[in-house]
């Protein structure tokens, strides 16, 4: 028995020694800490075989204590697994004595045999609160207390709403943060009402599930602060801008001391009361400045710094072979807003709609990443020919001025291939296989044909001289019927008008379908390639040479009243901003696919007349 005990014993410890993990020596702080408030600085080392411990200079702090150190220890068994744990703890006392930000260097120790240095740790030490007690001592007159009574002061409980910039470009990111200030403890939000963000572009940046609640000194006082929510914006117009007022309602547990065994009772037996408080962040102008003048033609409508790059699938092919063309947009600014750069491909080509893919992440200084777009083209006929490289102006933010980069040209050689002139992709954007869609081609059938002599029962009779007359006038009935509708199938621009009702009207169909199914995203991009596609149509202008300012000066052109065409632009402005704003989706849903309806049934009665 005391044999099996004694393998035990060695298993475990050579399991121990296995599954440990390696070793490591880290020192922590609070980050922030009040003058006269006392806090611990640790150093932990996870072994226990340590020697030379070798605390750094310590300054800017009065070592009350230390260092102290305590040892740890643990060993799990689950499922045969065995993991071990231990540790060793170097513990100081410290108290700030001047109001600042101080940096404690690592500590050194050996252990395992291996020299270690710690981390490093920053602290921001904060003035005394001007608004404590002047009764209390050194060692809690910086800490942060609430008032008493049973209520909450405005100056104990706060809501800032600041923007990281307030004279900005248009379209040029800045930050919006909502941020918590308390000197109360028991502290609850029940609801939040954050404005529309009307003028605005806005994405949420992604927040932490847990808040972190830090010292902060301000206007003479402490405070516990956190951020609750931030937001990137991207200002679409220029002027002066507001952000309105953010509505908070909240719920906040006040201790109320009493002799009063009774007020304990009605207060559920505690003497800890409820009080609401309903609070509004100020209301913050931003001056939004136009972009300068000359902007140049093939200007993209970017705001930021960018870069482009582009590359090609093949430059040898065959007719009726695609051909892929990529252009990468990187950088950081308004990224998703950036109107997609157009590639003159040669008229032999037949091109189909970009494929774009946005790879981008949300940063403080805007959208970050890539802006990826697949240009695809079949070429009809043999030759050499040049694709020229693409140009792409944006703004710049740093010089303030306007840049233009272009990419290399490319020449494609394209030999005759099998197969005809009829071949077209079904869908690039799902990548479907090239198909024909017929052959219509096909031989004259010969047929023996008996003749009668004249003078027999049929000839010269009424049905005889209706077999000629009838398929006359069929004839020219049909001749007239096919001048006509040749005419008109000839003149692109007409039928691209004449249909551009028929097409918005099918997408909103499929939006309204996705509107059923709540698909956001998707009944978003409905709704907009309705807009922008029957505008497009409409005007007769390819969907990426259209800007909102050139069809506001086309529909002008067309006869279209101002009123008219402002309710266009903010129908193409609701739905852009709707997708990431606040609120109600579903209402918010219904009302861009309303309004979008209704202007569409303007627009098409105001350009017939």
């Amino acid at each position: 028995m005391k044999k099996q005990i004694i393998i035990l014993m060695a298993l475990i410890a050579y399991s121990t020694h296995v599954f440990a993990d390696k070793v490591s020596f880290t020192a922590s702080a609070p980050d922030a800490v009040v003058v006269g408030e006392q806090f611990r600085l640790s150093y932990i080392v996870t072994t226990q075989k340590v020697k030379d411990f070798r605390a750094p200079s310590i300054k800017g702090f009065d070592v009350l204590m230390g260092p102290s150190r305590s040892q740890q220890s643990s060993t799990q068994i689950v499922n045969g697994n065995v993991t071990s744990t231990s540790s060793i703890t170097f513990t100081y006392i410290l108290m700030a004595n001047n109001a600042g930000e101080y940096t404690i260097p690592g500590a050194s120790i050996v252990a395992d045999g291996d020299q270690m240095v710690s981390n490093s740790v920053k602290i921001k030490v904060l003035p005394q609160d001007q608004g404590g007690n002047s009764g209390q001592n050194n060692s809690s007159s910086g800490s942060i207390h609430s008032s008493s009574g049973t209520s909450v002061s405005n100056q104990d409980l706060f809501i800032m709403a600041s923007a990281s910039k307030t004279n900005v470009y248009e379209q040029e990111a800045f930050v919006l943060t909502y941020k918590i200030y308390t000197r109360e403890s028991n502290l609850q939000l029940n609801n939040a009402k954050l404005p529309d963000f009307k003028g605005f572009h806005s994405q949420e940046i992604e927040m932490t599930t847990n808040a972190r609640w830090t010292p902060e000194h301000y206007q003479g006082r402490n405070y516990y602060t956190t951020v609750y929510r931030q937001f990137v914006l991207f200002p679409q117009q220029s002027g002066k801008l507001y952000i309105d007022p953010a509505q908070f309602q909240m719920t906040i547990g006040k201790p109320v001391q009493s002799d009063d065994p009774f007020d304990a009772f009605f207060n559920g037996g505690s003497n800890v009361i409820e009080i609401k408080k309903n609070i509004s962040t100020p209301k913050i102008a931003i001056n939004v400045n136009p972009l300068p003048t000359g902007k140049p033609a093939d200007f993209s409508g970017g705001v930021g710094e960018f870069n482009i790059s582009s590359s090609i699938n093949s430059k040898e092919l065959k007719t009726n072979d695609a051909i892929t063309i990529k252009l990468v947009i990187s950088g950081t600014g308004n990224l998703k807003l950036i109107s997609n750069p157009e590639i003159k491909f040669p008229d032999d080509f037949e091109v189909y709609d970009p494929k774009v893919d946005n790879q981008v992440r949300l940063t403080r200084e805007g959208l970050t990443g890539n802006k990826v777009i697949e240009y695809l083209a079949i070429p009809r006929h043999a030759g050499t020919y040049k694709i020229p490289g693409v140009s792409f102006s944006y703004f710049d933010i740093r010089s303030k001025s306007y840049k233009t980069l272009k990419t290399e040209d490319y020449v494609v050689d394209v030999e005759k291939g099998a197969g005809n002139a009829d071949q077209v992709i079904a869908n690039f954007t799902n990548k479907e296989d090239l198909k024909v869609l017929g052959e219509d081609i096909r031989y004259i059938k010969q047929n023996e044909v008996t003749l009668q002599p004249k003078g027999s029962f049929f000839y010269g009779s009424m049905t005889y001289w209706l077999f000629y007359i009838i398929p006359a006038l069929a004839f020219i009935i049909f001749f007239i019927i096919y001048r006509k509708q040749a005419a008109e199938n000839a003149n692109v621009a007409k039928m691209r008008t004449k249909k551009a009702n028929k097409v918005a009207t099918k997408r909103m169909k499929l939006a309204g379908k996705l509107l059923s199914e709540n698909k956001k995203d998707a009944f978003y991009d409905e709704v907009l390639k309705a807009l922008w596609g029957y505008i497009s149509d409409k005007l007769n202008i390819p969907v990426s040479r259209l800007s909102k300012d050139n069809i506001e000066e086309k529909l002008r052109n067309h006869g279209v009243n101002e009123e008219l065409i402002k309710e266009f632009l903010n129908a193409l402005n609701d739905c852009e901003f709707a997708r990431f704003a606040p609120g109600d989706e579903n209402q918010a849903m219904d009302k861009v696919y309303s309004s979008s309806i209704e202007v569409i049934s303007k627009m098409e009665n105001s350009i017939k007349h």
